[in-house]
C-alpha cells in the first residue's frame, strides 16, 4: 500500500474542506464578524495546514492500486468528518465531542440529523458552514477533489469509478472527464436555479442559499427549528418539492432532458417505477390522512399538498419538512419507511437502498418465479433493453441483504441503550438511507440531542456505511487485515 501517495489525495481532499471554510469566514465577516468568526477561521487555517503538509512533500503519482483507491475514498471521508468537527468544538454552547462528531458526519454524508435543540441561536456564519457541509458532501468530497486532477489521469478514472456506484455508470455514456463535468454542471445548475427560485417564492437570500445547498444534496439541514413548516408557504414548499425531485433522479438523465429537449429519457423503467410509485404513495397517504380522525385535514388539496411534500422529502433522502409526521397514521408511517429504504435513482445525491436496486430485485423474482414455471425455457431478467446477467443480480440481492442486516443488528444496539423500539428502528433505518429525521422523539421536527453518546457514534457509523455504501468500507477493512 502506498501511504504517500494516499496521504497526498487525502490531503487534497481536506484543502477542498478548508475552502468551504474560508467561505464561510466570509459569511461571518459579512455579518459583522459575529461569534463564529474566530471557530471558523482557526478550523479552515489548521485544516488547509494539515491538507497541503503532503501535497508540498510527496510527489505526484499516477500509479495507484485498487486498495489504495478505496483507502483514499475512504480516508477522505472519515477525515473530512474529523476536520469538520472542529468549527463546532470551537463555537461550544451544545458542540460536545459526540454532538458535533454528529453534526459533522450528518452534514458530510448529507442525512441533515442535527442534535441541535435551537438552530436560530447558531450565527449566520456557522449556519452557513454547516449547510455547506452538505453541499460538499452531497457532490462527494472525493469528487471536489477528481475536479483538480489532469483530465487524462488514470488516477481519476478509478477514483471515478469507487465514488460513483457501478449502477450509475451506464446511463452517463461518456468517458470518465465527460461524466464528471456532467456531474459537476447538474449539481451547480440544480443549486443556483433552486436559490433563485426560492427567492423568487419569497425566501430571504440567506435562507435561500442554505436551503438551495441543502434541497441540491438532498440533505436536511435548515436555519429554522421547525424546518419549512416555519414558512407556511405553498410557494416555497412547490420549489422545494420540484427541485427536490430534479435531485432524486440520475443526473445523466437530467442532463439528457435539458440539453436534448427529448421526452425519450421518461422511457427509462427503472425512472418510471420510481415516479408511479411516488403518484401511488402520495394518493394513499393523502387518503389515509383525509379518513383519519387524528389528523386535521380538511379538503383533498391540503391532504396532497401534505402527502406530496413528505413523499418526495423522504424518498429523496432530503428530510425536509412540514408537518410533525409522528402523528400521522400507521400506514402512512409505514409507507414513508419503506420509502426511507427503497431510495431514490442511482447517479444522484439520494441515500437508501437505490431505486435501481429495487427494481432489478423485483424483476429477478419474477425470472425465478419463471423458470420455477417453464424449467426448459431460456428466461432472462431484462431491465428495459440492458440483460441483468447472474452475477449482477446476485450482487443486488447480497447488496441489500447487507444493507438490511446492518439496519436491524444496529437498532438492537440503539435498543440496548435504552432507546425505545420506535426511536431504534425508525433512527437506523434513517441514517443508513441518509435521510435524516425519524419518527417517534426523533421525528422530522424534533432532534437527536436527548440520545445516548453512544446511540449518536452508532448512527453516525451507519451514515457513513450509507453514503460511502458498504463495499468499500468492507474492503480496506481486509486490506488492512492483510497487512
Amino acid at each position: 500500500m502506498n501511504y504517500k501517495l494516499i496521504s497526498r489525495y487525502v490531503g487534497l481532499a481536506l484543502s477542498f474542506e478548508s475552502a468551504f471554510m474560508f467561505l464561510s469566514v466570509l459569511i461571518s465577516v459579512l455579518n459583522g464578524m459575529d461569534s463564529s468568526f474566530a471557530p471558523l477561521l482557526i478550523s479552515a487555517v489548521v485544516t488547509l495546514l494539515v491538507g497541503q503538509f503532503p501535497l508540498i512533500f510527496v510527489r505526484k503519482s499516477e500509479d495507484i492500486s485498487i486498495s489504495d483507491g478505496f483507502v483514499i475514498t475512504v480516508f477522505s471521508w472519515v477525515l473530512s468528518c474529523v476536520f469538520g468537527m472542529f468549527p463546532y468544538l470551537l463555537w461550544g454552547e451544545e458542540f460536545t465531542i459526540p454532538n458535533a462528531w454528529f453534526e459533522s458526519v450528518s452534514g458530510y454524508t448529507a442525512t441533515g440529523a442535527t442534535i441541535l435543540s435551537d438552530v436560530e441561536t447558531l450565527p449566520k456564519g456557522l449556519l452557513f458552514y454547516r449547510s455547506s457541509t452538505h453541499f460538499l458532501g452531497g457532490l462527494g468530497v472525493v469528487a471536489f477533489m477528481l475536479m483538480v486532477l489532469p483530465s487524462m489521469s488514470t488516477f481519476r478514472m478509478k477514483m471515478f469509478k469507487m465514488e460513483i456506484s457501478a449502477l450509475s455508470h451506464d446511463n452517463y455514456q461518456y468517458r470518465t472527464k465527460q461524466s464528471l463535468k456532467i456531474i459537476i454542471f447538474v449539481y451547480l445548475s440544480i443549486a443556483v436555479a433552486s436559490f433563485v427560485s426560492l427567492i423568487l417564492a419569497g425566501m430571504e437570500p440567506f435562507d435561500a442559499v442554505n436551503h438551495a445547498m441543502s434541497i441540491t444534496a438532498t440533505g436536511g439541514f435548515s436555519t429554522k427549528n421547525q424546518s419549512l413548516a416555519t414558512f407556511d408557504s405553498f410557494p416555497i414548499e412547490l420549489v422545494t418539492m420540484v427541485f427536490m425531485l430534479i435531485s432524486g433522479i440520475h443526473f445523466g438523465i437530467t442532463y439528457k432532458f435539458f440539453t436534448t429537449g427529448s421526452w425519450k429519457v421518461f422511457k427509462n423503467p427503472v425512472l418510471r417505477f420510481y415516479l408511479l410509485l411516488l403518484g401511488i404513495s402520495v394518493m394513499i397517504i393523502a387518503s389515509d390522512l383525509l379518513i383519519s380522525s387524528t389528523i386535521p385535514v380538511s379538503s383533498w388539496s391540503e391532504a396532497i399538498r401534505q402527502s406530496a411534500f413528505q413523499v418526495i422529502s423522504i424518498s429523496t433522502s432530503t428530510g425536509l419538512a412540514t408537518q410533525d409526521t409522528t402523528l400521522w397514521p400507521a400506514l402512512c408511517i409505514l409507507i414513508l419507511l419503506f420509502l426511507s429504504l427503497m431510495g431514490a435513482c442511482s447517479g444522484s445525491t439520494t441515500g437508501g437502498l437505490k431505486v435501481d436496486r429495487v427494481w432489478i430485485l423485483f424483476k429477478s423474482i419474477k425470472t425465478q418465479i419463471q423458470r420455477q414455471l417453464h424449467p426448459n425455457a431460456v428466461i432472462q431478467t431484462r431491465v428495459g433493453n440492458e440483460v441483468i446477467d447472474a452475477t449482477n443480480a446476485s450482487s443486488v440481492a447480497i447488496f441489500i441483504s447487507m444493507y438490511l442486516s446492518m439496519v436491524f443488528i444496529c437498532a438492537l444496539i440503539l435498543s440496548a441503550t435504552g432507546l425505545d423500539f420506535m426511536d431504534s428502528f425508525t433512527a437506523s433505518f434513517a441514517s443508513m438511507g441518509n435521510i435524516g429525521p425519524a419518527f417517534g422523539s426523533c421525528g422530522s421536527l424534533d432532534n437527536f440531542g436527548h440520545i445516548p453518546s453512544f446511540a449518536k457514534l452508532i448512527l453516525t457509523v451507519e451514515m457513513l456505511f450509507g453514503r460511502v455504501e458498504i463495499y468499500p468500507f468492507l474492503l480496506i477493512t481486509s486490506v488492512f487485515r492483510r497487512r
